[in-house]
C-alpha cells in the first residue's frame, strides 16, 4: 500500500537521511488503511520528512522522541510560531504509533499520591466493580465529587470526618441554579452515592446522604416530547440515500424510530451483533445488559445498504463509523444526537427536544395510540422498571377519557 501511494503521488522513497527513514512508509500505509485521501497523505508525508530531517541534524534518536521534541520542532521550523493545519496532530499521531510498535517507550502513568486522588480512585472502583455502573456514569459522577472536595478543603489535606451537613447544602445551593434540572439531579445523585459510600466504609460518622437537598422535579409533570408518525416518516425520507453519509444517517435514524434504541446502544453496536439468518439484532444496553430484538424489513434493508455501499473500509468491528478519516467508531453518543439534529433541520422540524431520545419517545407514543399496552411498550423499550414506562400513560388519551369523570352539564 505504501509503495503504491509513493508511486502514485510522485514522492520519492529514497532515504531522507533521518532516523525515521524506515518508519515513515509503514506509518503512511497505516494512515492509508484508515481512509485518508492521497492529498492528505502527501501533506502528512511532507511534515514528517521535515521533522525527520530536523531530528537527524540534531542527532535525536527515535527512542528519544516525545511531546517536548515535537514542540521544539514547531518553535524552530520552518519559522517560529508557524503551524500548518494538521501538522501538529500528524506528528502526535506518529508518536503514538511509534509507541504502539515499541519504537518509543510508552508514557508512564503520572502518579498522584494525594489523599484526594486516593479517595476518588476508591469511589470509582466501588461504582464500577461493586455497583456495576458504566464508564459514562463515572464520567458524570467523579467531576462532581472532585469539585466538592476541592472547594471544601482547597490545598489542605482532605479530612472526611470534618465534612458536615452545612457544607453539603451550601455546595448544592451554589451550583443547582446554574444548571438544568436534570444536571442538578445528577449532581445530587452523585453526592448521595458518595456520602453513602463513605458512611458504609466508616469514613464519616453520620449518613450525609440524608442532608443532600432534593431538586424539585415533579415526576410525570410533563408529556413526553414526541413527533407525529407523519413527521417521523418525513424525517426519514429527507435523508439523501444516494450518498454514503446519507445511507449511514438513514440507518441510524430508522434504528431509533423503529426499535426505539438509545444513542449509546447504536454507538456500541458491532457487526457480530447482527444475525442475518435469524433476523435478530443484539442490543448492548445499559448496565451491561444484552437483549435481542427482531430486525424489521426496512431496518434490515437500511443496514444492508449502508454496510454494502456506504460504510468505508476500516478495521473496526463497530457498525457505524466516522465518514471522514480516520474511519473509526464514534467516540460517544453525542455523534448520534448530532445526526438527529441535522435530520430535523433538513426536514424543517423544530420540536422542543432534538436529541436521539425524541424518536424513542415517538415510537412509544405511537404504539400506545395504536392500542399497545404499557407492558408492551416497556418490553420494546427494554425498561427494567415499569414506573419508567408509566409516563407514557398520559399520551393514551382514549384510556384517560374512560377514567375521567363526566363534567356536570357537559359531554366528554
Amino acid at each position: 500500500m505504501s509503495s503504491k501511494f509513493f508511486s502514485d503521488s510522485g514522492l520519492s522513497q529514497s532515504p531522507q537521511f533521518g532516523p525515521l527513514d524506515n518508519c515513515i512508509p509503514f506509518f503512511i500505509s497505516s494512515l492509508s488503511s484508515q481512509g485518508f485521501t492521497p492529498g492528505s497523505l502527501r501533506s502528512k508525508t511532507q511534515i514528517m520528512r521535515n521533522f525527520n530531517l530536523w531530528i537527524g541534524k540534531r542527532q535525536i534518536k527515535v527512542c528519544e522522541l516525545n511531546e517536548g521534541v515535537i514542540d521544539s520542532f514547531f518553535k524552530q521550523y520552518p519559522r517560529p510560531g508557524y503551524v500548518r493545519r494538521g501538522d501538529f496532530s500528524t506528528l502526535c499521531t506518529l508518536l503514538d504509533w511509534l509507541r504502539e510498535i515499541n519504537e518509543v517507550k510508552a508514557l508512564l502513568p503520572q502518579t498522584d499520591n494525594s489523599e484526594l486522588h486516593r479517595i476518588e480512585c476508591n469511589f470509582s472502583r466501588h461504582l464500577e466493580q461493586e455497583r456495576g455502573l458504566s464508564k459514562a456514569t463515572l464520567h458524570n459522577y467523579l467531576p462532581v465529587i472532585h469539585c466538592f472536595l476541592t472547594e471544601r478543603f482547597g490545598s489542605d489535606d482532605v479530612a472526611l470526618s470534618e465534612i458536615d451537613a452545612s457544607d453539603v447544602t451550601r455546595f448544592v445551593l451554589r451550583y443547582a441554579h446554574t444548571m438544568s434540572c436534570r444536571r442538578a439531579q445528577l449532581m445530587t445523585t452523585a453526592l448521595r452515592r458518595f456520602f453513602r459510600f463513605l458512611y458504609f466504609r466508616g469514613d464519616i460518622a453520620s449518613d450525609l446522604a440524608l442532608s443532600v437537598p432534593t431538586v424539585a422535579d415533579w415526576k410525570m409533570s410533563e408529556l413526553p416530547k414526541s413527533l407525529e408518525p407523519e413527521e417521523v416518516e418525513h424525517l426519514l425520507q429527507n435523508c439523501n440515500r444516494c450518498t454514503s453519509i446519507g445511507q449511514r444517517d438513514y440507518a441510524v435514524l430508522i434504528l431509533l424510530a423503529r426499535l426505539g434504541l438509545r444513542a449509546g446502544e447504536i454507538v456500541a453496536m458491532k457487526l457480530d451483533d447482527i444475525d442475518w439468518e435469524a433476523g435478530l439484532i443484539t442490543i448492548r444496553g445499559k448496565g451491561g445488559r444484552h437483549d435481542q430484538l427482531p430486525i424489521p424489513h426496512d431496518v434490515g434493508e437500511a443496514l444492508a445498504t449502508y454496510l454494502r455501499h456506504g460504510r468505508p473500509l476500516c478495521n473496526t468491528r463497530h457498525v457505524f463509523v466516522r465518514a471522514r478519516a480516520p474511519h473509526i467508531e464514534f467516540s460517544s453518543s453525542v455523534a448520534i444526537a448530532n445526526i438527529v439534529r441535522r435530520a430535523l433541520r433538513r426536514a424543517g422540524l423544530d420540536p422542543i427536544r432534538k436529541g436521539a431520545h425524541l424518536l424513542r419517545h415517538s415510537l412509544a407514543t405511537h404504539m400506545l395510540r395504536q392500542g399497545g399496552s404499557l407492558a408492551e411498550v416497556g418490553e420494546i423499550l427494554r425498561h427494567r422498571d415499569s414506573n419508567t414506562t408509566a409516563i407514557y400513560a398520559k399520551v393514551d388519551l382514549t384510556a384517560l377519557r374512560m377514567l375521567a369523570p363526566q363534567w356536570p352539564g357537559g359531554n366528554l
